[in-house]
């Protein structure tokens, strides 16, 4: 947005172009946040926590539609305005956090492609291990040290961790082509970092070191990259992992315990303190969590862990557990959605305003008719609606937002492939995306 208001074009397209297609706009999320004041303020004090050099765990648990993966990014953004790096990616059949195939460097892989910080929201690997660099030689110059006595003295901070000595050999290396002005060796370093060397004898031949990021070791090295961020000035590693809800379509149940077991030794570190500077946030859905047959709440150890507090009922809750639940928006909140939600489209200018203000109440009314209070647990779905209805009078000029009204269709989303199945039961003909999870 510039100093007079308005959204840039570029902004403002890109931003429709996302909430039409019921898909989180990668930027410009302040312009349509609503609600969940309570819900960011207990993740703030989660990013506190962590630069603070502490660690924690969340799971956010919500309807598809609620705005799972919007409040996730809009936590990252958080984190990253707090001087966090930032990690996220989406859990698939090549993506998971326990398995022997590839998958779980894979899903590693992906959270370093994604690592970011406010001044690089993009790709921010290098960045972070230069900034590590330039503090280390920042030092050096103030104390008249030797930058390599430096920077190794730093390093032997992550060699108590396991895999961390490889590590700081490997953050050496890229030192060493900074000195030297070898690129080769630097772009080596960052492959390696990223998780991108599928072979030991590769990485032994362009790094001198003799193990690699592995389905075994992922959990172990992201705390040395939390550790790492801190030791570049960071306060710490912020980790989104989304779509929680395809470990509970796995079709093998040793699958999902191994998967399972593996959230378990994260909930464990974290509440026990054995990480530092290091977050996670999972997103799911109520299924993927408490379904006692294929959700976590299958492992008793996790359920006994996750178990929400009994006496939060009756409209008092507790955002000091590890699960967080987004609740409904109210119509107050949703009112104030669809206001901003005009005013994108008008790319903040008041005077273009497709539809007054009476328009919003009289959508809200028709929502509240023909789907009752679904529409506050799936705002996706209502706010597509809108989008639409507005795409219309755009294109439109003659067209009346009473007479079209009428036609939106605004059916409550819904998700058939989440019954839960037994391990031995046929399979619906339909259920490709579940089929391609069995290993």
């Amino acid at each position: 947005m510039n100093a007079n208001g308005r959204i840039r074009p570029r902004e403002r397209d890109a931003l429709i172009q996302s909430l039409r297609a019921g898909v989180v706009p990668r930027a410009g999320q302040q312009h349509v946040q609503v609600g969940r004041a309570a819900e960011v303020r207990a993740l703030l004090s989660d990013v506190e926590r962590i630069a603070d050099g502490g660690s924690a765990v969340r799971m956010v648990i919500g309807d598809y539609g609620a705005g799972k993966t919007f409040f996730l990014h809009l936590v990252r953004s958080v984190a990253m305005e707090k001087r966090l790096v930032t990690a996220h990616a989406d859990l698939n059949p090549d993506r998971r956090l326990h398995a022997t195939g590839g998958q779980a460097r894979g899903l590693y892989a992906e959270l370093m492609r994604n690592l970011a910080t406010r001044a690089k929201p993009d790709g921010a690997m290098p960045s972070v291990v230069e900034r590590f660099i330039s503090t280390a030689l920042t030092e050096a110059q103030q104390s008249g040290t030797d930058p390599a006595q430096i920077i190794g003295a730093r390093l032997a901070d992550l060699s108590e961790l396991t895999g961390g000595y490889d590590f700081a050999q490997v953050v050496g290396a890229y030192w060493r082509g900074h000195d030297i002005g070898d690129e080769q060796l630097k772009t080596s370093a960052v492959r390696w970092l990223r998780g991108e060397f599928t072979a030991r004898i590769d990485a032994r031949a362009a790094l001198g070191v003799r193990t690699i990021v592995d389905d075994g070791s992922v959990y172990d090295h992201l705390k040395l990259m939390g550790r790492f961020c801190a030791l570049a000035g960071f306060g710490g590693l912020l980790i989104c992992v989304d779509e929680l809800v395809n470990l509970f379509k796995l079709s093998s149940t040793q699958a999902r315990r191994s998967n399972y077991e593996q959230i378990l030794r994260i909930l464990n570190d974290v509440l026990q303190g054995n990480a530092e500077h290091l977050g996670f946030v999972f997103g799911g859905t109520p299924e993927s969590l408490t379904d006692t047959r294929r959700g976590l709440f299958s492992y008793p150890a996790l359920q006994s862990r996750l178990a929400e507090n009994s006496f939060a009922g009756g409209g008092l809750v507790d955002l000091s557990g590890p699960v967080i639940r987004l609740t409904p928006l109210t119509q107050e909140d949703l009112y104030v959605l669809l206001t901003k939600l005009r005013h994108v489209y008008a790319a903040g200018d008041a005077s273009a305003h497709l539809v007054p203000d009476e328009a919003l109440l009289a959508f809200m009314q028709h929502c509240a008719e023909r789907v009752g209070e679904a529409y506050f647990r799936t705002p996706r779905t209502t706010i597509k609606a809108f989008c639409d209805l507005l795409a219309v009078l755009e294109q439109n000029p003659g067209a009346d937002w009473r007479e079209l009204l009428g036609g939106v269709d605004l059916a409550p989303e819904t998700n058939p492939d989440l019954a839960p199945l037994d391990d031995d039961s046929p399979r619906p003909a339909h259920d490709d995306d579940l089929a391609s999870f069995r290993l």
